[in-house]
């Protein structure tokens, strides 16, 4: 069994549990991280993304910012 969770409805907080559905019948969610794998088949085309809408760290202004929507290839 593993550690699943479920959010309560009151106060939007996790509830942990070893049971695979909450007390209202809704399917719980797995409490551990997915696995990482160093063979990242799908690096290439997050990194494309996210130069092609201006979200990689290199990209960002002096001031934290992102960068202007005319460099990204974007118009308003």
């Amino acid at each position: 069994m593993y550690l699943m969770y479920y959010l309560d409805d009151t106060s939007n907080k996790r509830v942990y549990t070893m049971a695979k559905v909450d007390p209202f019948g809704r399917p719980t969610f797995s409490a551990h991280p997915a696995r990482f794998s160093p063979d990242d088949r799908y690096a290439n085309e997050r990194i494309m993304i996210k130069k092609r809408f201006g979200l990689l760290l290199t990209q960002r202004n002096a001031d934290g910012g992102g960068g202007s929507s005319q460099q990204n290839g974007c118009t308003k």
